[in-house]
């Protein structure tokens, strides 16, 4: 993308009413403004559900379509990424879809404890290198801060191409004794898998499957 195209992008996701870009320093000085008041961004009471670096933002988007009891919010560091999710909203007229620039890292400073219901973690980076280990959106270090927003029957979706991130993943819960709900390693092959885990596919994920890589997917409980 060059880089006209982008700040074309950022500027736009500054006006848009779906967007919210908060600072660093808001969040970590606790003064950003929607932490444990996602029901008044909304205006209703509807359950928050999330998606961790929600790239384009159509899962975000697909979930919204499919779930209008639901809000849900997209989350992603690239605003020039997710502004296509953010436009199809707004085009599509979908009052239940939001997204957020941030780091996943901050993600306790955006949401009170016990403020969202479900999390959603697609396609990510899967931090192959032991050195990366900090980054791994399963990792410990996470766990501990999705269980701290998540409701106590709250649940983690993970959604992914990778292998190595699926066993990983499936490792780690097992030696911490998280509740692993559901786990396949081909979604595709298996007629159980959840529907929305196989009827909404993102642009990458579509890429995946055309190469024959198998779509791997792991529902969970953090204990």
């Amino acid at each position: 993308m060059g880089s006209k195209n982008k700040l074309k992008r950022f500027r736009e996701n500054e006006n848009f009413s779906n967007v919210i870009q908060p600072s660093r320093e808001e969040l970590t000085d606790e003064n950003f403004k929607w932490k444990g008041r996602w029901n008044e961004f909304f205006g209703n009471n509807k359950p928050v559900i999330l998606e961790l670096g929600c790239g384009k933002g159509e899962y975000s988007v697909g979930l919204a379509k499919q779930n209008s009891g639901a809000n849900f919010i997209g989350i992603d560091i690239k605003g020039a990424r997710f502004w296509r999710g953010a436009k199809t909203a707004l085009e599509e007229n979908l009052s239940n879809v939001a997204f957020l620039r941030t780091q996943i890292e901050l993600i306790d400073h955006v949401f009170a404890e016990n403020e969202v219901e479900e999390i959603w973690i697609t396609f990510p980076d899967p931090q192959i290198k032991y050195k990366r280990t900090k980054h791994r959106l399963t990792n410990t270090e996470f766990l501990q801060k999705y269980k701290h927003i998540l409701k106590p029957e709250g649940f983690v979706n993970l959604k992914t191409d990778s292998e190595f991130m699926h066993g990983y993943t499936l490792g780690l819960l097992h030696g911490e004794g998280h509740e692993v709900i559901y786990a396949h390693h081909d979604i595709y092959k298996n007629e159980y898998s959840p529907k929305e885990v196989r009827e909404i596919q993102t642009f990458y994920e579509k890429q995946y499957l055309e190469r024959g890589k198998p779509i791997t997917y792991v529902k969970f409980r953090i204990k």
